[in-house]
């Protein structure tokens, strides 16, 4: 029985950090702030994700997540940087802008 729990609780624990894994732009959003969000599509050469408060609450919860949306890059676990979009509900115009330098900065370190 406790090999049964393990073995249903495993593959949980394991996605919880996947999401953070190589460069990885999260966007944490809700279905009110929808009209808010940015295309993750200038990033599809890394890894994107989307959650929704509603439906994944304990990680909003371990990352942090005062407003929404946010989204956060990630470097192989890092945290490299977080664009939050305050009490308005929008996030900056230049988003995608700071998330592209910071990783141009990350694949110039790399050589």
């Amino acid at each position: 029985m406790k090999l049964w729990i393990v073995l249903m609780l495993f593959p949980m624990l394991v996605f919880s950090q996947d999401f953070k894994e190589e460069i990885s732009i999260v966007q944490f959003s809700a279905p009110f702030t929808k009209e808010s969000e940015i295309s993750l599509k200038p990033f599809k050469q890394h890894n994107t994700y989307t959650f929704n408060i509603t439906e994944r609450k304990k990680v909003f919860d371990n990352e942090k997540i005062k407003y929404l949306p946010t989204i956060i890059l990630y470097h192989n676990g890092d945290e490299v940087i977080r664009v939050e979009s305050g009490i308005s509900l929008k996030l900056p115009e230049n988003t995608i802008e700071l998330i592209e330098e910071k990783i141009e900065k990350i694949i110039e370190s790399k050589f």
